[in-house]
């Protein structure tokens, strides 16, 4: 029988694969605009409330007062949420890639998973200061998406991290 040693946690100079941690984000941030998008349908309202908000961060408040879908309030959202999304994955490789958190699947998914609390404390405690009509999807359901998002784009990460940037 083989012993494993635990490994240590400590900081070591290890750059992150951003190339790695960029795809996660990308990939990470449309399953959250899906679950977003689901969730909004499933509570029987404007299932375009959320894109709008999220357009409404480049566009102006005035976006708001419109209703169901619109093109161009679906690519600035889909811009603004990917870019959102791949600048996390960048932040939470830098977390994960000094610390050695992807040394294992259940490590690497708690991590992204406490990363995902934060964003949604951050964003919707923090950030509703500046966009004020992100208090209003406060919620259960926002909260366990961006816990979602954080586990899946650290599970991408490790999962797409190159072998030679691990060691």
């Amino acid at each position: 029988m083989e012993l494993r040693m635990l490994q240590s946690h400590r900081w070591v100079a290890r750059q992150a694969d951003w190339t790695a941690a960029a795809i996660a984000g990308f990939g990470a941030g449309g399953i959250l605009m899906l679950l977003e998008l689901m969730w909004a349908t499933a509570q029987g309202g404007d299932r375009w409330l959320t894109t709008r908000m999220v357009a409404a961060m480049v566009m102006g408040w005035e976006v708001l007062q419109t209703s169901g879908y619109d093109l161009t309030v679906v690519i600035a959202a889909l811009a603004v949420h990917y870019i959102l999304g791949i600048t996390f994955a960048m932040m939470l490789a830098a977390i994960i890639a000094p610390f050695q958190l992807d040394s294992s699947l259940g490590l690497v998914t708690l991590t992204g998973a406490a990363f995902g609390v934060l964003l949604y404390v951050l964003n919707f405690y923090g950030m509703s200061e500046a966009f004020t009509w992100f208090s209003e999807i406060r919620g259960w359901g926002t909260f366990a998406a961006h816990v979602v998002f954080g586990a899946c784009c650290a599970l991408f990460y490790r999962m797409l991290e190159r072998p030679e940037k691990r060691e």
